[in-house]
């Protein structure tokens, strides 16, 4: 069919015409002014073959039918039709089901989630043949809908596929390396290779602007402490994926980055101003918007200024249908975070919940804790008439409208034979090493420690957090002939595991210890200043959140690589061995520790070797 300007106004205006039948209105003639609104997520011309196959589909459907497209949650194991023993028993204590085929068809659900922990992310192959399993069974439904798949790929520290698939460094690293280019570079290259395993949506990019230096949940999960930055580098990163074909989903609205509360575990409250959301929170969101971005998740806070009520955004209405829909004019869908989290369970029952939520103005209902009792907790409410089933169309609507615009409709499958030609490519890995040599931060090199002087046979202690980040890092300057030994000390380090690396450290030219929150690990201060107090030469890398350094300010060298992936440590390398100068600048302000007014670094700052 052709879709020229005058055919598409004739299909648009039969569309409008469908919608008061589509969202439940009770006939012609007899549509209130909210029904007559723009239906969810059609208004372009472009949109119509979308609206026009979602209308059909939704008219197709019973209401249990269009409530299980409202849900996402996960199911346990390596394929859609599990018969390992632990999966099976897994999945029936969490739904009374032996596996995803036949969770999927029990709810008739919209989405599926992949995680390490419930064993569906093994390596490419398996993953895209389980993402193909998962579509062949929604395909069988008696009205067959293509399955959302989605995954956290946020890249750095929250990655739930790891190598062969490419890796880069996270946001707060490509907010030092600045350039917006590589940020959609790193989208771009995340969407394909997601894609190509079968997975559809992306729970990424973190849209937070991290102001809190003692956020326990956001950190070097966020662009960065300035909202311009923050912003620009969230609609790269919206761009690069939506660009590969993945459905992108900012997060966590309206703003996570000002807490000392992790939401999965307590209900943070976020004291700032209207004023002061407009100006730190909003912008990235506004940028993610501006970018036609496909999805945007809530987060479990409670903003006074936005909402009194003390309900968590996820479940206000002010929030999603005053300032998300109305406001910044968002029709795209939207998801909750996971509904197990302690953030939103809080102050209602399970039960509850998801019935909130999706007064609130929310779509899709991400891992509630009990999906039985959330799913009929709905059908409940729209039966009982606390929920009218206008209000699901909508929903369901979006949902369909964006599993159509994302081609899950025209071809939901993917080649599995030909996995291994875009996931971990040499160019796709190569561009991320390039990419993550302009993210390392030499904030401190008061003796011009670096670069090292290198040579072959160099004593070198590798000693600090992370039993993989030690070996890995003694293992990388190995390979340059440097004599390398790994010690670690762990999260928070006994004394006698201070006194060996000290011991240690006497024995060896250089030592370099990585660090990871000193904030909340006094004990990991003590083995950087017992280091120090030796005398020896000594290189502080702090491997996760740059603020490390507000907690031993004496120390003379001091790097920051945002993350401990094994890219990330390649460049650390690099960067000590004077292979590469550094060119990462702080994309936060480093306050003191004992006074957070006072600024030990200020945004920007950033140290490159002379010539």
């Amino acid at each position: 069919m052709s879709w020229h300007p005058r055919s598409a106004r004739t299909v648009s205006a039969l569309i409008a015409a469908a919608v008061t039948v589509a969202l439940g209105a009770v006939g012609p003639g007899s549509a209130s002014a909210a029904d007559r609104a723009p239906l969810p997520g059609c208004h372009r011309p472009s949109d119509l073959r979308a609206c026009a196959w979602a209308l059909a589909t939704l008219a197709r459907m019973n209401l249990e039918e269009k409530v299980g497209q409202l849900f996402v949650t996960y199911a346990y194991g390596s394929t859609v039709d599990t018969t390992d023993a632990a999966d099976v028993a897994a999945n029936r204590s969490a739904y009374g089901v032996d596996n995803a085929a036949a969770l999927v068809d029990k709810y008739k659900l919209g989405g599926i989630i992949y995680f390490a922990w419930s064993h569906n992310v093994n390596n490419p192959g398996q993953i895209a043949a389980l993402s193909n399993g998962v579509q062949r069974t929604a395909a069988k439904a008696r009205v067959p809908v293509p399955m959302l798949v989605g995954t956290d790929q946020e890249q750095g520290i929250v990655v739930r596929i790891g190598s062969p698939a490419t890796q880069f460094p996270g946001n707060m690293a490509l907010g030092a390396d600045r350039r917006t280019a590589d940020t959609r570079t790193a989208a771009s290259i995340t969407g394909q290779e997601l894609r190509a395993m079968g997975i559809n949506q992306d729970y990424a990019p973190v849209a937070d602007v991290n102001v809190n230096p003692a956020n326990p949940v956001i950190g070097v999960r966020s662009f960065s402490s300035d909202p311009t930055l923050a912003a620009t580098l969230t609609k790269e990163a919206v761009t690069g994926y939506q660009g590969a074909g993945i459905i992108a989903t900012a997060k966590h609205f309206p703003g996570h980055g000002d807490t000392n509360v992790d939401s999965h575990t307590g209900i943070p409250v976020i004291g700032h101003t209207r004023q002061q959301w407009e100006q730190l929170d909003r912008p990235p969101f506004a940028a993610a918007i501006a970018a036609k971005i496909d999805s945007i998740m809530t987060a479990h806070i409670v903003v006074p200024s936005l909402d009194p009520s003390g309900d968590p955004a996820t479940l206000s209405q002010p929030i999603v249908t005053g300032i998300l829909r109305k406001e910044l004019k968002y029709d795209g869908v939207v998801v909750t975070d996971s509904l197990g989290m302690a953030g939103v369970r809080q102050k209602y029952g399970d039960d509850r919940v998801p019935v909130l939520a999706l007064k609130a103005g929310v779509d899709q209902l991400l891992m509630p804790p009990d999906l039985d009792l959330a799913y009929r907790s709905v059908l409940t409410a729209v039966r009982g008439g606390e929920l009218t089933e206008r209000r699901v169309n909508e929903s369901v609507l979006r949902i369909l409208v964006l599993k159509y615009q994302r081609g899950l409709v025209a071809n939901p499958y993917v080649d599995e034979s030909t996995v291994s030609t875009t996931v971990g490519t040499a160019d796709h890995v190569a561009v991320s090493q390039a990419v993550t040599d302009r993210t390392t931060t030499l904030v401190r090199n008061d003796r011009s420690t670096l670069p090292v002087a290198a040579r072959p046979g160099l004593a070198t202690l590798v000693t600090g957090w992370g039993v993989a980040t030690t070996s890995t890092l003694a293992a990388t300057l190995g390979r340059r002939g440097l004599a390398t030994d790994a010690l670690t000390t762990g999260i928070s380090p006994t004394q006698a595991q201070i006194d060996a690396a000290v011991a240690a450290a006497g024995s060896h030219e250089l030592t370099v210890v990585t660090t990871n929150g000193l904030r909340s690990n006094p004990q990991q201060r003590r083995l950087v200043e017992a280091l120090q107090a030796t005398g020896t030469k000594l290189v502080v890398v702090a491997v996760a959140e740059p603020y490390d350094i507000a907690y031993v300010p004496s120390v003379p060298t001091y790097l920051a690589t945002y993350s401990y992936t094994a890219v990330g440590l390649e460049s650390l390398t690099r960067v000590l061995l004077g292979e590469v100068s550094p060119t990462g600048r702080l994309p936060i302000t480093i306050p003191a520790a004992e006074s957070p007014s006072t600024v030990l670094y200020p945004f920007g700052h950033g140290l490159s070797y002379p010539g």
